[in-house]
């Protein structure tokens, strides 16, 4: 079962969409597990049962899996880089390893999307989601970047005693942040829409801004945490590579090692 939910902010839940079929999520999963489950269901409708199929506990991987969206925003010209319930995109890549944050660089390198090791992040977040701003500037300041922000952001940072530079919004005057990322002084982007009019104005026309720049936009708090983590991966260690069957290699010997030491402590 496909299910597309909508989560308002005083944490109400809208069912949006429910379809008996398979999508693309099977086969992430299938590559997951190891586990071909196209092939299994159609052996189960041919009258094949799951015990015939040596399929009846659930798999439990040791290495983490992660799906990320190829959005093709660049694509059609003053298209906001903001999601919704709608489907935009036009395929999906998988990032794997056996720690999260490795696996979200992955995936974010196989969307092409170029992290930044160094550089200056610029933030905005509405009024909603500046809970947890100050998590945020710190976890980038601890990877050794440099926070700049508008007004209310920035005051808000200031007030818990972190460093940060100020910059106008597009319609307060020059130089604004959009000039900022023209001359490559902002390496990454977060910014958590408040959906007014004047967003739908100054923050559109920044967002495609960047997008044009070819700079890695985050619209979710639980993105730029994920994507924090993931450069602080990318920083301390080089990135293995490694072949998707030998994922599960791994899994079984891990598995034997463990069997061993648990039969040799008997």
């Amino acid at each position: 079962m496909n299910c597309q939910y909508a989560i308002t902010t005083s944490k109400e839940v809208y069912l949006l969409e429910a379809n008996p079929r398979a999508s693309r999520t099977v086969t992430f999963v299938s590559k997951a597990i190891g586990h071909p489950l196209a092939k299994y269901a159609a052996l189960l409708m041919s009258g094949k049962s799951l015990h015939d199929l040596n399929f009846t506990n659930e798999v439990i991987p040791k290495h983490v899996s992660v799906k990320e969206a190829v959005l093709p925003f660049a694509k059609f010209p003053g298209c906001d880089v903001l999601l919704g319930p709608e489907m935009r995109s036009t395929g999906e890549v998988m990032g794997i390893d056996f720690t999260l944050a490795v696996a979200v660089a992955k995936a974010q390198i196989a969307a092409d999307q170029k992290l930044p090791l160094t550089g200056t992040v610029f933030l905005s977040l509405n009024d909603l989601t500046k809970s947890h701003l100050e998590k945020m500037a710190k976890a980038f300041i601890g990877l050794g970047f440099e926070i700049v922000a508008t007004f209310g952001t920035a005051h808000f940072l200031e007030l818990k005693g972190i460093p940060i530079e100020r910059v106008l919004k597009m319609h307060e005057g020059r130089p604004n942040a959009s000039d900022m990322v023209a001359n490559g002084q902002i390496q990454l982007m977060v910014i958590t829409s408040s959906g007014d009019a004047l967003d739908q104005i100054d923050g559109r026309a920044l967002r495609r801004m960047a997008l044009a720049y070819n700079l890695p936009v985050i619209t979710t708090v639980n993105g730029a945490m994920a994507t924090a983590d993931a450069i602080r991966s990318l920083k301390s260690s080089a990135i293995n590579m490694t072949a998707l069957q030998d994922f599960f290699d791994l899994d079984s010997e891990s598995d034997k090692q463990i069997n061993l030491k648990s039969a040799s402590s008997v």
